[in-house]
């Protein structure tokens, strides 16, 4: 998987994030946000039969996004398109939409890769606007499936509908606070809030954990629920 030498590169988020989709064969999905096509990739390898669309506002890393899933024998079921994620209109035509947002605060300091900058820091309501139109183009009974820094998941409850809403936290070692929490929205669920028991990524030692490894090297799927 061919991936920028500077600026963003897919890590452990884009890998959990992408084994979180609730899809099967025949799914239609969207991925905001995609970059070079990696979490778009791994999910179209978990689930034969799903298609895929990326959406990425830089033309480069589309194009990069496209070779990748041409390399790996996806590009009749994977595809990634030019957009802005903050601004993208469409009917709720897709059965599952997700996404890895910029999720450190606009006060963060900036990056030196305008890459990287874009990827990661939220300097213009990213959370709240990606949220928003990623419901809207989801159809009903569909879900929204999103990773981010698990101090900043009441934003994203706000600015989607906190109903049918399942929290995911990912926890660095057992006893320590979550960095990360996986948030799936159910479109039009009336179910109250649940958090979930979540996930322990690393033993003591470092090493991943068991269900970790399974997800993150084996393609295990990660059940929120």
């Amino acid at each position: 998987m061919a991936q920028p030498r500077k600026g963003f590169r897919a890590g452990h988020d884009t890998v959990l994030l992408a084994a979180s989709v609730p899809a099967k064969a025949g799914s239609r999905v969207l991925e905001l946000g995609a970059g070079a096509g990696v979490a778009s990739l791994c999910l179209a390898w978990r689930v034969p039969g799903v298609c895929v669309t990326g959406i990425e506002i830089d033309p480069e890393l589309v194009a990069l996004a496209n070779e990748n899933a041409e390399r790996n024998g996806m590009a009749d079921r994977v595809r990634f398109e030019c957009g802005d994620a903050a601004s993208l209109g469409g009917s709720p035509a897709f059965d599952h939409v997700f996404f890895n947002p910029p999720f450190h605060p606009a006060s963060g300091e900036q990056s030196p890769s305008q890459r990287r900058d874009v990827a990661m820091r939220d300097a213009a309501n990213a959370i709240a606007d990606w949220t928003r139109n990623a419901l809207a183009l989801t159809r009903p009974e569909g879900t929204v499936t999103a990773i981010l820094r698990a101090d900043r998941a009441e934003e994203m409850l706000v600015a989607g509908d906190a109903k049918g809403t399942v929290l995911f936290p990912l926890f660095p070692r057992a006893g320590e606070a979550p960095k990360r929490t996986i948030i799936q929205f159910q479109k039009g669920s009336q179910e109250p809030r649940r958090v979930t028991a979540g996930l322990i990524l690393h033993e003591q030692d470092g090493r991943n954990s068991e269900t970790a490894e399974a997800v993150l090297r084996h393609g295990a799927v990660l059940r929120l629920a």
